[in-house]
């Protein structure tokens, strides 16, 4: 069987955007159908609706995390504490493999521009980086939950 972080890259390369990818293959645990993480995600892909702003699949793990370790009690301060330090900790961990969160940096391109789009078409970043920033995402989310 494969595993999450292959399940998010194959989901990817199958037409999910990097924060659909990344945020389906963790939603049924929580509770979350896939066809419905699949639209909560739609918006996100691009660097948040393809402004190249942050990562797709990094916004991906932010909501898994949430379902995972979040609460809905909107005044319990340790609970958001909590969420926020998670959040960071991911943070850290993808910059500390990729640099950035910001999906023009990562990419050295701004998709948000058609210039930029055209560039990361030509030059095959959909294929090659993109792929590679979800299964991050997803291995660092897999190192999260399993510790």
């Amino acid at each position: 069987m494969n595993t999450k972080p292959e399940q998010a890259v194959n989901n990817f390369k199958e037409g999910s955007n990097c924060s659909q990818a990344v945020l389906s293959v963790y939603a049924e645990e929580s509770g979350l159908s896939r066809k419905t993480a699949l639209k909560i995600a739609r918006g996100f892909g691009g660097g948040m609706g393809r402004m190249a702003q942050t990562c797709g699949a990094v916004t991906g793990a932010f909501m898994v995390l949430g379902l995972k370790y979040g609460n809905a009690d909107i005044h319990d301060k340790e609970a958001r504490e909590k969420i926020y330090g998670l959040v960071r900790e991911f943070v850290r961990r993808f910059e500390s493999r990729n640099s950035s969160i910001v999906c023009r940096e990562l990419l050295g391109c701004d998709i948000s521009k058609p210039e930029g789009a055209m560039a990361a078409k030509e030059n095959g970043l959909f294929t090659s980086v993109c792929p590679e920033l979800v299964r991050d995402a997803a291995e660092i989310l897999d190192e999260m939950i399993n510790e």
